[in-house]
């Protein structure tokens, strides 16, 4: 069992590296992506996991509806947030604003055989 986690958060972490500067997408695009759209929160334990992985940005990656949920993962009272503003995305309230025009799907955006 740990050896397919393992293997699912290393798929996490390829499409979480491919997520543009200044863009966001979520848990269950991710999921989705990969085959396992019922998986988001699984998803959120990879981005959980990965904190210490500079080379992931695990800010880029929220809920459906925009949400910071893993905020509290991060070092600092509001890093997630510094780090999605310092890329132009305008956050309030926990929210990203305008969520549809920074949404990055990796559905849509990649290849199918990541």
């Amino acid at each position: 069992m740990k050896k397919s986690s393992e293997n699912f958060f290393d798929k996490v972490y390829e499409v979480a590296k491919l997520i543009p500067f200044g863009r966001v997408t979520s848990y269950g695009a991710i999921a989705k992506y990969l085959g396992a759209a019922r998986s988001a929160r699984m998803v959120g334990w990879a981005m959980n996991a990965s904190h210490n992985n500079d080379e992931i940005p695990a800010h880029r990656v929220v809920n459906r509806k925009g949400l910071l949920t893993g905020k509290h993962h991060f070092d600092g009272t509001n890093l997630m947030q510094q780090l999605l503003e310092s890329e132009g995305i305008v956050v309030r309230d926990h929210q990203i604003q305008h969520f549809e025009t920074v949404f990055w799907d990796p559905f849509i955006e990649l290849p199918n055989n990541l």
